[in-house]
């Protein structure tokens, strides 16, 4: 017998919540989950449908609209993406960031570049505070430079 889910979204003090069968995730925790199949896709030739189908079996991932969004988003314009990174890392090639602060790069400029309904502020803020999460503190201060350059040329 098939299961109802219900699926509730509420966006309160611009802070977005996905209600699911009781458990809430917020933008800030989708946005984690986005970047950390970016991530696992940087160390994995499987297809992205292939990452996020494992992440469900062995993580039990319930991917909301905005993790799928950007984590497709991001391999669907990722030569678009990576080419700004390459032109703004002055004196970097891409080869030469840690993959960390790469994924976190490529989620920032995805929701930048695509994402009207997020300010480019906090764009910058949760890209960092992920940075400083799963990186190191130069990765943080790379990436806010990296990100700042972009959004001020747009």
């Amino acid at each position: 017998m098939l299961e109802k889910l219900h699926i509730f979204v509420y966006n309160i003090n611009n802070y977005i919540y996905a209600v699911k069968d009781g458990k809430i995730m917020t933008r800030k925790k989708a946005r984690e989950e986005a970047f950390i199949l970016i991530f696992e896709k940087a160390f994995n030739d499987n297809s992205t449908e292939e990452i996020l189908e494992l992440a469900k079996e062995v993580r039990d991932l319930e991917p909301d609209e905005y993790i799928e969004k950007v984590f497709f988003g991001v391999f669907q314009n990722v030569d678009e993406i990576d080419a700004l990174i390459a032109e703004k890392a002055v004196g970097w090639k891409l080869s030469r960031i840690s993959k960390t602060a790469l994924s976190v790069l490529r989620l920032a400029i995805y929701e930048i570049k695509f994402f009207d309904d997020i300010p480019n502020s906090v764009s910058i803020n949760e890209a960092v505070e992920l940075a400083k999460k799963y990186a190191t503190k130069e990765d943080s201060s790379f990436i806010n430079g990296i990100l700042s350059t972009i959004v001020k040329e747009l």
